[in-house]
């Protein structure tokens, strides 16, 4: 089980270290690329399913599962249906691969009786990488939180005082939207774009639909934004000024100069403008309608202090201007065209 079908047969059957490539040949005897099964020449079957659809896991049982990258699946409940049918033979055993982001169902593991643990970074697999690729790796990440996790396997607890923690993330599938906007943060440096996508569903609660944020040049991201608003339908655009002033609203409107862009000035600090958004998932009123882990680390390391992580919190800003416009804007209208 993978967080997508393409991740069960791109990745775990037909991968280069996938099933396919380590079950020796004489050993399967089919394999049904659409139906996602391999039947082996002894009579044992492997079926693969997607995270993405759990109530496809009630009904049928198992004696072994392997779980790949249990901490990026979108709903967690596919593992609680998982284990219900993990019940055959007299010791049914289950295997998670995964970059250890510390999502409950990952401490939940960590913390249950009989988990053996095994840690791997990336430097282990030197032999089947690039070298040039592991040195811009090590250059870029090592010593930061994210390479901590991503390249050394670290598990990084929230931060005393961070404003969220994850469990006040929920997700969901995103019912109709009433309002959509595309938040916008400029990089002032050597940083990424950010660039987030909210809305306001016909059931009054807010919804995060995408984080589309990159590291491209401005015509690049620019294309980017304009590409995700009229994707998702969006009536606003709505971008911070303080880096780039009006050349932010040049950038975006040479893609579509029709665009409804909303030029927004940082008068507070980044903590103070997050903390009212911080508020709305304390009272369990947004949803993440997609996995975002990048934006989602960079929420656990925002403190009243301040921001803890490296570097600036590009996709979390991005968030915070969409959010706040649609929960607190007094301003806030539909765009008729994009309607």
């Amino acid at each position: 089980m993978a967080p997508t079908f393409n991740d069960v047969r791109g990745t775990c059957f037909e991968g280069v270290s996938g099933l396919m490539a380590c079950i020796p040949h004489e050993s399967i005897a089919e394999y049904n690329r659409s139906r996602q099964e391999i039947r082996l020449a002894n009579g044992a079957l492997i079926r693969g399913f997607s995270a993405d659809t759990p109530d496809r896991l009630r009904g049928p049982q198992f004696h072994r599962a392997w779980c790949d990258e249990l901490a990026a699946w979108t709903y967690p409940e596919a593992f609680d249906q998982l284990a219900f049918g993990l019940r055959l033979g007299e010791n049914p055993q289950l295997v998670a691969t995964t970059t250890p982001r510390p999502t409950k169902v990952i401490r939940d593991l960590l913390n249950g009786l009989g988990t053996i643990v095994t840690r791997g970074s990336t430097f282990d697999n030197a032999a089947n990488l690039a070298p040039t690729a592991l040195a811009a790796l090590r250059d870029k990440y090592e010593g930061t939180r994210l390479g901590r996790q991503e390249l050394f396997a670290e598990i990084l607890e929230d931060i005393d005082g961070a404003i969220w923690t994850r469990e006040m993330i929920l997700r969901g599938q995103a019912p109709q939207m009433q309002r959509i906007v595309v938040g916008v943060d400029p990089s002032g440096g050597g940083d990424e774009i950010g660039i987030v996508v909210a809305g306001k569903g016909i059931d009054g609660r807010f919804y995060i639909l995408e984080d589309a944020s990159c590291s491209l040049g401005p015509a690049g991201w620019g294309r980017m934004v304009i590409e995700r608003y009229h994707h998702h339908k969006a009536d606003k655009i709505v971008a911070e000024r303080n880096f780039g002033g009006d050349m932010v609203e040049s950038i975006i409107k040479t893609s579509d100069r029709f665009a409804n862009v909303e030029m927004v000035t940082a008068s507070k600090g980044k903590a103070v403008r997050a903390e009212p958004i911080a508020a709305l998932y304390e009272q369990g009123r947004v949803t993440h309608a997609a996995q975002m882990p990048r934006l989602e680390d960079q929420m656990m390391q925002m403190t009243a202090q301040g921001f803890m992580g490296d570097g600036s919190p590009d996709r979390l800003d991005a968030m915070v201007w969409a959010l706040t416009d649609l929960a607190f804007s007094t301003t806030g209208r539909p765009n008729i065209r994009a309607l």
